[in-house]
């Protein structure tokens, strides 16, 4: 993970941007009040390939932050949308776990008695970072919304 912002990798501002754009960004967001968050962005369209989304993953905690950069498909995104159904089924994910490039893991029952995010950097960084976190009750559908809007935004502008 990069600890500092990488300048070819802008950061997303609402200046003249239309609204739902800007809420078609934000795949996930997992936040509590501790100040720990994982959330992955949608940056624009991958420059160097038509079927894919540029990303980045943004973790941060009180301790450590930092942000790796993916490329999203829509079958990334499918992949998303079956690991938000195993959740909601009580079972832990791991998103992307075989594809180059990070994975994002969802245990419900973590190391510290609550919920954790865990997010594998092994291609790039060699970097895990774990993230233990207590999402609101309503987080499942919250991202099941999330995943609406970014499939219905970015996906009629990807090539097949």
């Amino acid at each position: 993970m990069h600890s500092s912002q990488d300048d070819d990798h802008p950061v997303i501002t609402n200046g003249g941007t239309a609204m739902g754009d800007i809420a078609a960004r934000e795949l996930i967001s997992l936040a509590d009040d501790e100040g720990n968050s994982v959330t992955v962005n949608v940056l624009g369209l991958d420059p160097g390939w038509s079927a894919g989304l540029e990303a980045e993953i943004v973790v941060r905690t009180p301790f450590v932050s930092g942000r790796t950069y993916l490329v999203l498909s829509t079958s990334k995104l499918g992949g998303w949308a079956a690991a938000l159904d195993r959740l909601e089924a009580g079972e832990d994910v791991i998103w992307m776990e075989w594809d180059r490039g990070p994975s994002v893991s969802v245990q419900l029952s973590g190391e510290r008695d609550c919920p954790e995010v865990v997010v594998e950097d092994e291609s790039l960084s060699m970097v895990t970072v774990r993230v233990p976190l207590v999402p609101p009750d309503d987080w499942i559908a919250d991202h099941r919304r999330r995943l609406h809007r970014v499939r219905d935004h970015w996906v009629p502008l990807l090539s097949e």
